[in-house]
């Protein structure tokens, strides 16, 4: 923004797409639900900011899962500068629905399971 800092609307945008990759390296694409009649939507979350990003700053988003439910996931997330100094933590829970009614599901079995082999107890 103006003050030579990262927006802080955009550190949502970060978590959004760290979390879309931690899925992806489990092999699965949430897009892909949509021929399913599934999609995935924020229910709530919670951050934290602690230290600005500059603009320009290389940072690393993370997304673990910390909570498994039958609906919902609920994932931890952090943001941190290139010295590993966090900047942003949140916690994201993540509903699970069918289309187009956009109704709580259960989540897709074969996902459950990637999920539950991060070291994850449901």
């Amino acid at each position: 923004d103006v003050g030579g800092v990262v927006f802080y609307a955009n550190y949502l945008k970060y978590f959004e797409r760290a979390r879309t990759e931690f899925i992806r390296s489990l092999g699965f694409e949430l897009r892909a639900g949509f021929e399913e009649g599934i999609s995935y939507v924020v229910h709530s979350l919670d951050v934290r900011y602690l230290a600005p990003a500059k603009l320009d700053e290389i940072l690393n988003v993370t997304a673990s899962v910390s909570s498994l439910k039958r609906t919902y996931i609920e994932f931890e997330q952090f943001v941190e500068d290139s010295s590993g100094r966090r900047l942003v933590e949140g916690n994201v829970k993540v509903a699970c629905v069918s289309l187009p009614d956009n109704k709580p599901r259960a989540l897709p079995e074969g996902l459950k399971q990637a999920l539950s082999s991060t070291g994850l107890q449901s």
